[in-house]
């Protein structure tokens, strides 16, 4: 793995609940990292990170869900795509509705992922693919705008019912695309108690990292539109766009 060059310190500043994780999609088995010795699903990697404390990688035999298939480890179940296993816990109405998110999916294709490698910031020794990070409102406030502070790039989340674990690491890192969900939204990390009901999971893919991570060196964290209170913020408000459109009828 390419070692870590970026300096990714900022984040610490933040005083998160729980540590950012950076993830790695190998081909190849890691050297001088330890192989996961347990078996868990996939959306509950990064909780493993954050509470081992220590980096690990994992392989197919260590994951126990679907996983292992959006990696491209191994196929697909036919009764997963024909929508048959949605309908049995009661999350949809019929096996049509849950066939058709798998039209939405974006799948590794097979074989170029036989290892998926984690580590918490404080950790990490490799460039990751993704920056997982679970935050607040207050601090996703500050991580998505610092995303679009020099870029004007838009804020979107997607994800699907199901299969959330799909839409941190998948997505992101296909698409090149930042994605944030809420937490308890999801029906299999809800059901396993994975993390915390209402929180904001951001991931972060290779590209966006170094634009983040220099906006956020750059720019105020906490504006002054935020700690002043409504009635003062109105009137610089008000005083501003006064100022503005006077500016601009009289250029």
């Amino acid at each position: 793995m390419k070692p870590l060059t970026q300096d990714l310190s900022i984040y610490s500043r933040f005083d998160l609940a729980k540590q950012p994780v950076g993830v790695r999609f190998l081909p190849t088995r890691p050297e001088g990292i330890e192989q996961l010795d347990k078996s868990l699903s996939f959306c509950e990697m990064v909780k493993e990170a954050q509470e081992r404390g220590k980096p690990f990688y994992f392989a197919k035999e260590n994951e126990s869900c679907f996983g292992k298939a959006l990696l491209g480890m191994e196929d697909l179940p036919a009764f997963a795509e024909a929508g048959q296993i949605g309908v049995r816990l009661e999350i949809f109405q019929d096996a049509r509705a849950n066939s058709h998110l798998y039209q939405e999916l974006y799948l590794l294709p097979r074989g170029i992922c036989n290892y998926v490698a984690l580590s918490t910031l404080d950790r990490l020794e490799f460039e990751p693919d993704l920056l997982i990070i679970l935050a607040n409102a207050d601090q996703a406030e500050i991580i998505l705008r610092a995303m679009s502070y020099s870029t004007g790039a838009l804020r979107e989340s997607k994800s699907t019912g199901v299969l959330g674990c799909a839409w941190i690491y998948n997505y992101p890192f296909r698409t090149g695309k930042v994605n944030f969900i809420v937490t308890g939204l999801a029906f299999g990390m809800r059901s396993k108690e994975v993390f915390e009901a209402g929180q904001i999971l951001i991931s972060i893919p290779y590209n966006w990292i170094p634009t983040i991570t220099q906006n956020l060196k750059e720019m105020k964290w906490v504006l002054p539109s935020y700690t002043e209170g409504r009635e003062k913020f109105l009137i610089r408000e008000r005083e501003n766009l006064e100022k503005l459109t006077r500016e601009m009828e009289n250029p």
